[in-house]
């Protein structure tokens, strides 16, 4: 691009607009918070704001057989650049995490469409069916279709109320046995760069409005069973004990312990006790763990050795262990062409060049399967997320979607950095 000519920016006060608009769905007026579960009615709701905007920036819009919303712009050359992100939320979430993506992508196009911005290659943003994985167990559903990784078994899957995935998508006037036809290939999808709020305080330590993703953390998403004896809490011994929620403690000790070795992170995130009284020991517990790595073989070994502390511990307490592995995904890489265009856009922009890892995973992850990837991430303030407290200003979320906005410029036009 040339110095002498203008250089393109987005509306900052528009999207911010879109932000606040998009966040009173779903919003609990008494926590500040937002709960968006995917395909639930105030998901619903939302997605056909996400199609009226993409109607308004003047951008073909379809929904693909995973519920994914695509808005485009045709180009001249085949191989869109694309980007996107989510709207679904964990329960009780802020405004930013999903919705900054994707509407940052509606209001990149949108400025490419208003100001003739030349792109040789279509350009694309899609808003993705279920990342969070919080409504069904699993997440990624939307991605993983694109990406040609669908499992009819996930139709199965149920919520909190029990119904199913399969049934939840009906009642959207979807057909479930049609997602797998939503898969593109790397030939239709040229590069896909996402921008997200970073959910962490490296940035805002570095007093850095924008990074650069060079690795996203790869997961798995364990659940752990423990079934012991259910006992009067007054009249059975401790040695006669076989109390499943004391070994869960020791377990969730001991995961810690692991991921703290191993340079890794690991969480128990849900905690399930029957027969949930207070003077009644359990009989029987279920933990999840969310456990993440940035290298493949130190997060295969972190599960491992975390399944091995359930086992010792169930054994020692004389209990039934059962581990199962619920979702999971690698560990990926960023792309060197898509980090250099992202870097060329902070410099046409004059912003700080910074490179890290990304420890929270993203559509991104997925959509690395087919093609190049990219990730911009944003400051975000004391690095809270899926927090009613979740924030991330005005000014950061215009210079995110600024440096999209020229990221995705650079790679339609097949301009090397």
């Amino acid at each position: 691009m040339s110095s002498e000519t203008a250089i393109p920016r987005i509306n900052g006060e528009r999207l911010w607009h879109s932000l606040q608009q998009l966040g009173e769905i779903g919003a609990d007026a008494s926590s500040g918070g937002v709960t968006r579960l995917s395909l639930s009615d105030a998901e619903l709701e939302a997605r056909q704001f996400i199609v009226c905007l993409m109607k308004e920036a003047g951008l073909d819009v379809r929904q693909d057989e995973a519920g994914n919303l695509i808005g485009r712009l045709e180009g001249e050359l085949p191989g869109a650049v694309v980007t996107g992100s989510h709207i679904d939320s964990v329960i009780q979430a802020g405004r930013f995490d999903g919705p900054l993506g994707v509407l940052s992508g509606i209001e990149a196009l949108r400025t490419v469409k208003e100001q003739g911005i030349r792109h040789a290659r279509p350009l694309e943003v899609i808003c993705f069916t279920d990342e969070e994985g919080v409504r069904f167990g699993a997440g990624y559903f939307g991605s993983r279709a694109m990406a040609g990784s669908w499992d009819e078994a996930w139709l199965e899957l149920t919520d909190f109320s029990g119904i199913t995935l399969k049934e939840a998508m009906e009642r959207a006037n979807l057909k479930p046995h049609k997602a797998s036809q939503a898969a593109r290939s790397g030939e239709e999808i040229k590069a896909y760069v996402e921008l997200h709020i970073e959910q962490g305080r490296v940035l805002e330590d570095r007093e850095i409005p924008v990074g650069i993703a060079t690795a996203i953390y790869g997961h798995r998403w364990l659940e752990v069973r423990l079934q012991g004896r259910a006992d009067h809490a007054g009249t059975t011994p401790m040695k006669l004990r076989r109390d499943p929620m004391a070994a869960a403690a020791e377990a969730m000790l001991a995961a810690e312990r692991i991921a703290l070795q191993a340079g890794g992170v690991a969480t128990a995130g849900t905690l399930q006790i029957s027969p949930g009284a207070i003077n009644v020991i359990p009989g029987e517990v279920i933990f999840t763990l969310d456990v993440r790595h940035e290298r493949l073989d130190s997060l295969a070994e972190m599960a491992r050795a975390i399944e091995s502390a359930v086992n010792q511990v169930a054994d020692e307490r004389r209990l039934e262990a059962a581990i199962r592995i619920i979702d999971g995904a690698d560990p990926v890489q960023s792309a060197e062409s898509v980090m250099a265009a992202i870097a060329a856009g902070c410099g046409e922009l004059n912003i700080p060049e910074h490179r890290m890892i990304c420890g929270a995973g993203h559509d991104a992850v997925v959509m690395s399967g087919i093609t190049d990837m990219g990730l911009i991430l944003i400051r975000s303030k004391d690095g809270i997320s899926h927090h009613p407290q979740e924030w991330s200003s005005l000014d950061d979320c215009e210079a995110g979607a600024n440096v999209l906005l020229h990221t995705l410029i650079r790679l339609a036009n097949d301009i090397i950095v």
